[in-house]
């Protein structure tokens, strides 16, 4: 490896330079390609060749031997908080595991669980593990579950700063809605609104996307939370205000029983059937995870150019799957991926739906390592209206991560894209570049020491942690909340 080591992190280096290695995925009019002994050109912000021995003068050539080097992740479901959906696996129902508002939570609040300054540490964080797991695009989301209500602009400037500080492309806006789920005193769930604060978090929204528009890295998203929290009037004004910002929205929908069964309650219908009568579905829509989806609703997502975008290991953990991440595209439907839990692991999650894929089916041959691959790259790019990402090829945006290859628990080696995704996890990221600039390398993060953040991160959610009874029904103590898996040892206390 040539003078790689001491490449400035966090900078773009200087003049045209290239990374050769002994796999390179290579996009050609002809499409995707694997370039053994391959070389990639950079030169700014964009790659000028990819492809075989690159002929031209280069300022540096750094070898990368055993390696696959290949576009950048999108990851249009990406965690940008601290994962508590990691309590709920084997712990519930949620509602009595303080993931529904208890009446008397609410009567007290609802107010927030976390300090602003928690809050841009969280992005922080969360944008380093994307970086790690060699994510170079990037659509984040969090819970509002411990929100006063929804997220604020303050805490999204402070989140598109931190994307440039650290070198991340990113789909940006507040999440806002128009209501949420409380669990009453006797266990049963309603539905409460409050039409006016969600139009309110639409207007500072789109006062947000405005303000970023442009920006190299920055690009401006409309996030409506949940689909049972949003009324039809906060629907209908957002799919009009994508279109004059020409933004995507994500919406999430059909992707758990609570869900179904509120909409149902609501408007007599599935979700995707409800949007369609209010004209909201269409190709600007990202719509996590599909899992509860039927077959009308899915014949609608195809009708309308919705992009599904897949989850499979938050799903698998829940219990859930996508049925199938092959019948879709046979369909027509724009399939492309999402991490939506911790770790933020890209490959893992492409192993986790080939797999439910396979089961779902029950057919070997119903995805190959390849289909994964394009959805995580050029799918997702795809549907952010982009041509230019996910893609390695002469004129696109040099978002690169590097896969060590020889990974001493990775053996033996076959094809590099099989091997990856059958063999690995984000863990063997050597590298991510994005934008031309080197943002992370051997684990190191440009502007954030991830030991330390780690440390803050862990801090911060068992604070949160030992709040829970007070946002729990009944408000029982955290020990029953979420008990130990084995009975603790002569009454010792519950570490995290």
């Amino acid at each position: 490896m040539t003078g790689f080591e001491q490449l400035p992190l966090g900078e773009r280096p200087a003049g045209r330079w290239s990374l050769t290695a002994d796999w390179v995925v290579v996009d050609t009019p002809a499409g995707r390609r694997l370039a053994p002994q391959g070389e990639v050109v950079i030169e700014n912000d964009r790659v000028i060749h990819a492809g075989g021995r690159f002929e031209g003068e280069v300022a540096a050539r750094h070898h990368m031997g055993a390696a696959l080097i290949a576009p950048g992740f999108v990851d249009l479901d990406a965690l940008a908080d601290l994962d508590t959906t990691l309590l709920a696996f084997d712990n519930h129902p949620g509602e009595r595991k303080g993931r529904v508002w208890p009446r008397s939570y609410v009567g007290r609040g609802p107010y927030e669980m976390y300090t602003p300054e928690d809050l841009v540490f969280q992005k922080r964080f969360a944008f380093g593990q994307l970086l790690l797991n060699g994510i170079t695009s990037a659509a984040p989301i969090a819970s509002l579950f411990y929100r006063e209500w929804g997220e604020t602009v303050a805490e999204f400037d402070a989140a598109a700063q931190t994307a440039q500080d650290l070198g991340l492309r990113v789909w940006l806006g507040p999440a806002y809605r128009s209501g949420g789920m409380i669990v009453e005193a006797e266990g049963h769930l309603t539905a409460a609104f409050d039409e006016a604060r969600g139009l309110a978090g639409l207007d500072d929204a789109i006062a947000f996307a405005e303000r970023w528009h442009g920006d190299p890295l920055i690009s401006p998203m409309l996030a409506p939370d949940r689909v049972e929290t949003c009324t039809e009037t906060l629907l209908r004004r957002t799919m009009a205000a994508a279109d004059d910002l020409g933004c995507p929205v994500r919406l999430h929908m059909a992707q758990g029983r609570m869900e179904l069964d509120t909409v149902i309650r609501l408007h007599g219908m599935t979700a995707p059937a409800w949007l369609a009568t209010l004209g909201c579905l269409g190709p600007r829509l990202l719509a996590p995870h599909a899992t509860v989806a039927t077959d009308d609703d899915l014949a609608l997502y195809a009708a309308n150019g919705v992009t599904v975008v897949h989850c499979p290991l938050v799903s698998g953990r829940h219990g859930g799957a996508l049925r199938s991440f092959a019948r879709l595209r046979r369909m027509g439907i724009r399939v492309a991926m999402g991490t939506d839990t911790a770790p933020p692991d890209m490959v893992l999650n492409m192993a986790a739906g080939m797999m439910l894929c396979r089961v779902v089916d029950g057919d070997i041959a119903a995805c190959r390592s390849e289909d994964f691959f394009d959805a995580a790259t050029v799918a997702g790019a795809a549907a952010l209206g982009r041509d230019d990402i996910g893609v390695l090829r002469p004129g696109a945006k040099a978002d690169i991560a590097v896969f060590d290859m020889a990974d001493i628990h990775m053996a033996p080696r076959i094809d590099p894209i099989q091997t990856l995704i059958l063999g690995a996890t984000g863990r063997i990221t050597r590298a991510t570049i994005v934008d031309g600039r080197l943002s992370m390398r051997n684990g190191e993060v440009a502007g954030i020491d991830m030991v330390a953040a780690r440390a803050a991160a862990q801090a911060q959610f068992d604070a949160l942690v030992a709040r829970y009874p007070e946002r729990t029904l009944g408000h029982p103590p955290v020990s029953e909340i979420f008990p130990p898996s084995f009975p603790l040892l002569n009454g010792a206390r519950h570490a995290t």
